[in-house]
């Protein structure tokens, strides 16, 4: 039996997993397999959506523990799903053959001969029978099972058909948008709370446009690739520099909405703690405003090369993120002691 490797779990999660031969694979246990295989790393923009869909709840005075933490696993699995199923759709389509960009920059279960296919079919099975089995519990639970189950449709729409045909026909990036922002963090609240609120749609809004900007970066820096393989990607139907021109734009929307929910008192100033992140975003918008390097320049980590655009967007992401969380936590202390 394999032993447990807890540090592999927590490289896995902060995405620190670089290329790997088939016999370092197989000396890892199941969970860190997995972890890998579903890209750990990226699920934590889902757990932000998650937590911020709840946060609302709570300053709501509607929040619940226990349907919280079914719909957060029920998220996570469900984008773990699609992680799977990109790779194994990409996979057996021929876009992932002969060093596709999706296995220059980590370890991919299928090209790189880590798993068999069945290994990573039945991975795909079980996270997502498990994410379908917390979904219809839920259904179960909720208030309005109408509303309950077009969010659970379009979520499994989502999930299923993201990769394709969606991804092809430039409708990839408007699906993470609608995604990340409405279903994630309005049907969180909604699922917790039992009531869907359109204002709470646009209190996520700022984050859910973070999560795109992620999506645009990386389809800008494999968009030579993916025209030659007809993939048609917003990026790709745009062309290079206007689409680094709508990442810039995506990011720097995260901001303005802030500041329109501050004014409109949707929020307190609490939340313009957001703007802590602002040097990151001035790390990113500056790397949008030039082409794309041949080559990764001086100081950049080779081991994540060819990602660029998308590596300066997911750390921006990650740091307006946090500051997103910490000004909510801190407008709801702020309303909950009467001083706002």
């Amino acid at each position: 039996m394999l032993g447990v490797n807890v540090a592999m779990w927590s490289k896995a999660v902060r995405g620190l997993v670089g290329r790997m031969e088939p016999h370092e694979w197989a000396a890892l246990d199941i969970v860190a397999q997995w972890l890998i295989a579903a890209r750990a790393q990226v699920l934590v923009m889902t757990f932000l959506s998650a937590a911020l869909g709840g946060l609302l709840a709570l300053a709501a005075g509607r929040f619940a523990l226990f349907p919280w933490l079914l719909v957060t696993a029920g998220l996570v699995l469900a984008h773990a799903t699609n992680n799977l199923l990109n790779d194994l759709t990409d996979f057996w389509r021929g876009v992932d053959h002969d060093n596709y960009f999706r296995a220059q920059y980590g370890p991919h279960p299928l090209a790189h001969n880590l798993m068999p296919l069945r290994g990573v079919l039945l991975f795909a099975g079980v996270t997502g029978g498990a994410a379908l089995a917390l979904g219809l519990y839920l259904m179960s639970l909720a208030a309005d099972p109408g509303r309950a189950w077009i969010l659970l449709g379009l979520g499994a729409v989502f999930v299923l058909f993201y990769t394709f045909p969606l991804k092809y026909i430039g409708l990839g990036e408007l699906a993470v948008l609608v995604v990340w922002g409405p279903l994630m963090i309005g049907g969180t609240y909604f699922m917790v709370t039992g009531v869907w609120e359109w204002n709470v749609v646009w209190a996520g809004l700022p984050y859910a446009l973070g999560v795109t900007g992620v999506i645009f970066g990386k389809h800008i820096d494999k968009l030579a690739v993916d025209r030659a393989k007809g993939i048609h990607t917003l990026p790709v139907l745009l062309g290079e520099a206007r689409a680094r021109a709508v990442a810039v734009g995506l990011l720097a929307a995260q901001y303005v909405l802030v500041v329109y929910l501050v004014l409109t008192g949707f929020f307190s100033p609490a939340l313009l703690v957001v703007f802590l992140a602002a040097p990151t975003f001035g790390l990113v918008s500056s790397a949008l405003r030039q082409p794309r390097p041949a080559a990764p320049p001086a100081g950049f980590p080779a081991d994540i090369w060819p990602l660029w655009y998308v590596a300066f967007a997911f750390e921006h992401n990650r740091r307006f993120g946090f500051f997103f969380l910490l000004g909510l936590l801190a407008d709801l202390a702020l309303k909950r002691l009467g001083i706002w």
